[in-house]
């Protein structure tokens, strides 16, 4: 399947370039742009050294070899110094060439760990196999303690680095600024979803249409209309933007694509073309050049083999050592909720899980003994929140004053843990529905029920009740067609934090 393919009814680009897509001129952005990435790759050079230089002192002036060790079989010697140098300047290389500061990883996603994670073990193997064929002796103890304190370090320095990036980002500093192309809506679906994520660094700076109503604005939206797609070049540099988004490929055929592509200024503004592939991720996409055309080769998705057996086996160790970790917790709270209204400590209600098999899911109770009851004279009161299909309110009345506090830090899931330790459900997945709200599913709703459900997702770290609830079912969609182990963990510490803001927790 090609990215992009050329209708007769979309614009075509004439035999000679026109002047809209004359090379733009370099642009003040362009400039601030490279003085950003720079200055941030620089920092991420310096807090690396740091790092690196920092641990492997440490190791090695604690460690117990020589500082000079024989090799070949006792007929050399070599300074344990050089060796920590060459250690030092081979991860630092590994660390570039992995493309662990690039512009496009920096800010959002698991690729700059995964970079990190990749060159730590290729130069500390790399120094490991070496020795032994070089017959080194006195490096057991600077390999060991060298990798488990460099990798960690150099993956919670880049956090803290990130931390500050998405700090800047927020507040629009240190961002491309982005052009969109394409429909109405989807500029606007785009725009939405570029707005959630901040992190990434696209800050959308105006938009081009078919129609190109110049002084008017996408519809839903505060981006203004900067254009038409036959004069992309001129919106660009009014708006001075340095990356140009195709958000649809309806508009624009192949042929004016690559007109766009040759005339952009190489290295200095970039494009991007984002596939009609709704919902699936980069885990599944690979492309693949065969005869000119950029093929986009989607794996279906998997529900089992050995992805499936780390995915529980990860759940019984991470579950039952946060029981024991929280059990003081879980015993606070079960105290509260007894002696501070009437009923028991537990809520146990009947949900739809993996396949869509019926389960009762733990939680403190957190609402009084008749809620259940009070429900239906609330289905039609008036909600600022939660959406059509879950019933979700802000000021729900049936709430206890301890319910409310158990609520806001997401303490009344915690009993959830043993569902997982069970089986029924996982620490990362779906939100597990009820049945009343199974029954209002669409077709497609259902595929959820592939995977277990969990007590965090993508839709906890994303809004949670806030939602709407086509927003709820693409999140959740999404998770089950691209979950991965890394993906998962990244969610698990994304919950932390949505956790401490209690954003959408009611």
């Amino acid at each position: 399947m090609a990215v992009i393919t050329a209708t007769e009814d979309r614009m075509q680009v004439p035999e000679e370039p026109p002047s809209a897509l004359a090379p733009l001129e370099e642009a003040t952005t362009t400039s601030y742009r490279d003085r950003w990435e720079k200055a941030y790759a620089r920092l991420l050079v310096v807090t690396d050294t740091l790092v690196i230089i920092a641990c492997l002192l440490t190791v090695t002036i604690a460690g117990s070899q020589p500082y000079t060790l024989p090799f070949l079989h006792g007929r050399g010697e070599v300074s344990v110094w050089l060796i920590v140098g060459a250690l030092i300047a081979t991860l630092l290389v590994l660390l570039s060439l992995s493309g662990s500061r690039s512009p496009r990883v920096v800010g959002v996603g698991s690729q700059e760990y995964r970079a990190i994670v990749q060159s730590s073990f290729l130069a500390f193997t790399t120094l490991a196999l070496l020795a032994y064929v070089t017959s080194l002796a006195g490096l057991h103890f600077i390999l060991a303690a060298g990798l488990l304190a460099t990798m960690p370090s150099l993956i919670l320095s880049r956090w803290l680095c990130r931390r500050w990036l998405v700090t800047q980002r927020r507040a629009g500093r240190m961002s491309h600024r982005v052009l969109l192309i394409g429909a109405e809506d989807s500029i606007a679906a785009t725009a939405r979803d570029l707005k959630r994520t901040p992190a990434a660094g696209l800050l959308v700076v105006g938009a081009c249409t078919p129609s190109g109503r110049v002084a008017d604005h996408i519809p839903g939206t505060d981006i203004a209309i900067s254009g038409s797609v036959t004069n992309v070049l001129e919106a660009l540099q009014r708006v001075e933007a340095d990356t140009v988004l195709i958000t649809s490929a309806n508009e624009l055929s192949a042929e004016t694509v690559r007109w766009l592509s040759w005339q952009l200024e190489p290295g200095r503004q970039h494009l991007i073309v984002a596939p009609s592939l709704t919902d699936i991720g980069g885990p599944r996409l690979h492309t693949r050049p065969v005869a000119g055309l950029p093929l986009v080769h989607v794996e279906t998705p998997r529900y089992g083999g050995g992805k499936l057996v780390t995915k529980r086996a990860f759940d019984l160790v991470a579950s039952g050592v946060l029981i024991v970790l929280l059990a003081p917790v879980l015993l606070i709270s079960a105290v509260m909720v007894k002696f501070t209204s009437p009923g028991g400590v537990f809520f146990r209600q009947d949900r739809v899980g993996l396949s869509g098999d019926h389960f009762d899911m733990l939680k403190f109770r957190s609402m009084y003994v008749d809620a259940e009851d009070r429900l239906a004279e609330l289905q039609h009161e008036a909600r600022d929140r939660g959406n059509d299909v879950m019933f979700k309110m802000k000021d729900d009345p049936r709430v206890t004053p301890v319910g409310r506090f158990l609520r806001r830090f997401s303490l009344d899931e915690l009993p959830q843990l043993f569902n997982v330790l069970m089986g029924k459900m996982s620490l990362v997945g779906p939100r597990p529905p009820l049945d009343r709200e199974v029954r209002q599913y669409s077709k497609s709703v259902h595929r959820r029920f592939l995977v277990k459900p969990g007590i965090t997702g993508l839709w906890q770290v994303s809004g949670r009740s806030d939602l709407d609830w086509d927003e709820t079912v693409r999140l959740d969609l999404f998770y089950v067609e691209n979950w991965t182990l890394t993906g998962d963990l990244m969610i698990l510490l994304k919950t932390v934090k949505a956790v401490l803001q209690s954003d959408g927790a009611y």
